[in-house]
């Protein structure tokens, strides 16, 4: 105990560090090329020269960059700082994501979003990137640093991975990794992803929802709106295949507390333009579903019943009906009773007296890669989970507090 009180210390006099890292950071915008922006590479070399100059060797950095000819760079990193522990048994994991969605309308910014603002009467970071995932990225360099600053070695080596291309799929960051370096991981690591949690920090994800989204492309005959006999109304019969499908939360009904909601949903959501005025029966009609399925049903379950519900709108108004899937992922959970979950657990009642507790969430994160892959992970953090919205906030505090946790785990035996 006496060790980690040391190490809080150390952690509290470096609040000015962590909110000029955060300054670095968000002040150079790693956008993916998806949304027009130029990737992650000047912010990952900002990073290394921070860390370098913070006391870090370069040699404990090696890159695991991710080909992709669409930024100028013509790579995606990802970049192991590898910090070595009194054991090899396993290694602990603090995966953090360095790439950003845009700001949206600046007009809901009451400053710019790419210069951070600090705001000293609430303690509040504001800017793009600064929770998400900044946040969790700069409590695993400020624990490992406090460790380096008190020439602490962590009872197992800890690794930190700043990724890439979280925000469009992973398909340059956890991804490539696990396709083409699966010799980075070990089963028995300790993996956690600071990137998603509560205001209290007492919440450990270990479960996602399956997610499934559907782009439904209903085909009709177009025709005057005042002689619908004449035609096959491709609008009405998507209306009713919306409510079909929305139906689905009654079909697939088991309940399960891990999750809020504790039930499977099944929502329309976007809509495609289809004709330009009133008086047109529409030919032509796009929808899409946003479903968020209990692992306990299989995505095949929810294909099946879904063809079947399609099959009866065909051949109630005589259309065709095409179903593509813009995204579907499945993934098992992380066992309450994993290292992972247990370690994390025991590190936060260590550091700050918390009782954390499992929980399952309706949104996705890298985790599911790594489950899928057979790796347990847990996602956790302190925050109130602003991502992505105007004004993004994070406050110093939970940078502390995180880094505080992290600390009593990386000292844990």
């Amino acid at each position: 105990m006496e060790t980690l009180e040391t190490l809080k210390t150390t952690l509290n006099a470096m609040r000015p560090q962590m909110i000029e890292l955060e300054r670095v950071l968000s002040s150079i915008p790693a956008i993916a090329p998806e949304s027009g922006g130029d990737g992650e590479s000047k912010k990952c070399a900002a990073l290394e020269k921070w860390l370098c100059e913070a006391g870090f060797e370069k040699s404990q950095m090696q890159h695991f960059d991710a080909p992709d000819k669409r930024v100028s760079s013509g790579v995606r990193p990802n970049v192991v700082l590898t910090i070595p522990g009194k054991s090899d048994e396993y290694s602990i994991w603090v995966m953090a994501h360095m790439d950003v969605v845009p700001p949206g309308d600046l007009k809901l910014w009451k400053s710019d979003p790419f210069v951070v603002q600090y705001d000293e009467k609430s303690d509040k970071l504001i800017g793009r990137g600064v929770e998400d995932n900044q946040q969790g990225l700069v409590s695993g360099v400020f624990a490992a640093l406090s460790l380096l600053k008190n020439n602490v070695t962590p009872e197992h080596t800890v690794k930190l991975l700043f990724m890439a291309d979280e925000e469009f799929g992973s398909e340059y960051g956890i991804k490539f990794l696990l396709r083409k370096h699966p010799e980075l991981f070990n089963n028995h690591d300790l993996i956690l992803i600071p990137d998603g949690g509560d205001e209290k920090g007492e919440t450990i994800e270990v479960a996602e929802k399956n997610i499934l989204w559907l782009r439904v492309h209903t085909i009709g005959q177009q025709s005057h709106g005042s002689m619908p006999n004449k035609g096959k109304n491709a609008h009405l019969a998507a209306c009713d295949l919306a409510l079909r499908l929305n139906d689905l939360e009654n079909f697939f009904n088991e309940k399960d507390d891990l999750f809020n909601p504790n039930y499977s949903t099944f929502q329309p959501t976007k809509k495609e333009s289809n004709v330009e005025t009133v008086n047109i029966i529409p030919g032509d009609d796009v929808f899409y579903m946003d479903c968020r399925i209990l692992p306990r049903y299989s995505l095949d379950m929810v294909r099946a019943e879904v063809n079947k519900r399609v099959a009866e709108v065909e051949s109630k108004y005589g259309v065709k009906i095409e179903v593509s899937e813009p995204q579907a992922q499945q993934s098992p959970a992380t066992p309450v009773s994993a290292l992972v979950v247990k370690k994390l657990a025991a590190a936060l009642k260590k550091a700050h007296g918390i009782e954390a507790r499992p929980i399952g969430i309706g949104g996705g994160t890298v985790g599911a890669e790594l489950r899928c892959c057979g790796f347990n992970a847990a996602i956790w953090s302190t925050m109130d989970e602003v991502c992505h919205q105007p004004n993004e906030y994070c406050y110093v505090r939970n940078i502390i507090a995180d880094a505080e946790t992290l600390c009593a785990l990386f000292t844990m035996e």
